[in-house]
């Protein structure tokens, strides 16, 4: 069986699983215990916070260690917005407070859990959102970016990469002319992990989101990074752990599993990119050229190296998924949160498609592992699948 689901989870890298042993058996002490078996998991837990901040060229007092990409990106949103809520009502004049709405800037192509804590602000504490729109490639335009923003704005979320088109936006762009008008700017970079540059400072971001498992960790760690001490309204809250922004028993195993996935990434990005950029352009030249009526998603080249993503009009997507178990290829319709919605593709429509077009979607996401035989194996199995579909849909 090809697994080519990456963007959904990473397979676990052995050296990742070997660094977290010790701290899943032997070292199983909590951090916050003052005895020596707490005061050793403490240390791991420091150590990893300090390797991790050395991948993304940070401070390690600016890592929150997270249950996930998830739980990372509602700290951003939310504990930015509100905290930026808190200081807008507190900066305005007594009379004009009530008038005073906040105001939060995104895209129409976030993760959900980027959009759904925005709804959330909206709903709840009567936010105003504006979510840009993109291209047909998945783009966000800086310019529009940059138009948007007033003396309210407290907050503008931009992911580096998309999960289910691949399209890398401008992240820097549009964090220099958001913090030209004092505007602290959030990315979800949980895609972008192993593939893109992570250093905070040349990205110009004040918060960035990233997941364990799309690196190579077993499922339910991540981190966020907050740039300086910014004032952050918790999500979780309870005994204090993470400087007071994230409460709950840290996951140390976890941790050092993620700062060991991070530096693994970080030494082999360069041979990876290389490697999975010829292997995503052999993907898409042969889709495109062999199966008739093919779209690619999402922008040609500025796209996650490993990351091909098609819409077969004509071809219900999940259907073809299913031919393609059949051949053993195992790959997604999309965004692996969206799974068993009937609904299409938000992204995809936000990028102009048809709803049935989008309802066609198939992506194909790889390590740098796989190989050139796989790969033109797997754009095979793409072309009978779509044929044989395409067939039982016709009749």
């Amino acid at each position: 069986m090809m697994y080519l689901d990456a963007a959904a989870t990473a397979p676990p890298r052995r050296e990742v699983l070997e660094a977290m042993w010790p701290h899943l058996t032997t070292g199983f002490g909590n951090p916050s215990s003052a005895h020596s078996a707490g005061e050793a998991a403490a240390r791991a837990l420091e150590a990893a916070r300090e390797t991790a901040a050395g991948v993304l060229g940070c401070r390690p007092g600016e890592i929150i260690f997270t249950s996930g990409g998830t739980e990372a990106d509602n700290l951003a949103v939310k504990g930015l917005a509100l905290a930026g809520m808190d200081r807008l009502a507190l900066e305005r004049p007594a009379h004009e407070r009530p008038g005073a709405a906040p105001h939060v800037v995104s895209t129409a192509v976030e993760h959900p859990a980027v959009l759904e804590s925005l709804n959330y602000l909206r709903r709840r504490h009567g936010f105003s959102v504006t979510l840009l729109p993109v291209d047909g490639t998945g783009m966000v335009d800086p310019e529009q970016a940059a138009a948007v923003l007033t003396p309210k704005t407290v907050l503008c979320s931009v992911m580096y990469a998309n999960n289910e088109v691949g399209t890398v936006q401008p992240v820097g762009e549009i964090a220099g002319r958001c913090r030209a008008a004092g505007v602290p700017v959030h990315t979800d970079a949980v895609q972008a992990g192993g593939w893109l540059d992570l250093n905070v400072t040349a990205l110009g971001v004040d918060a960035l989101s990233l997941s364990g498992h799309k690196l190579g960790t077993p499922k339910g760690i991540g981190l966020l990074y907050l740039r300086g001490a910014p004032a952050v309204e918790p999500v979780m809250h309870g005994g204090g752990q993470e400087r007071g922004r994230r409460s709950g028993t840290e996951n140390v195993a976890g941790a050092v599993g993620l700062a060991a996935a991070l530096v693994l990434a970080a030494a082999e990005r360069d041979d990876a990119v290389r490697h999975a950029e010829a292997l995503r352009n052999r993907m898409v030249e042969a889709v495109l050229r062999d199966i008739p009526g093919a779209l690619l998603t999402g922008h040609r080249t500025r796209r996650l190296p490993g990351h091909a993503s098609f819409c077969f009009p004509g071809a219900s997507g999940e259907a073809v998924l299913l031919e393609l178990e059949r051949a053993g290829v195992l790959c997604s319709s999309g965004s692996a949160c969206a799974a068993g919605s009937d609904e299409p593709s938000a992204v995809l429509t936000a990028m102009g498609l048809d709803r049935e077009v989008a309802q066609t979607a198939v992506r194909f996401t790889f390590t740098a592992a796989l190989t050139e035989g796989e790969v033109d194996r797997a754009a095979r199995a793409a072309g009978e699948a779509v044929a044989a579909v395409g067939g039982l849909m016709r009749r």
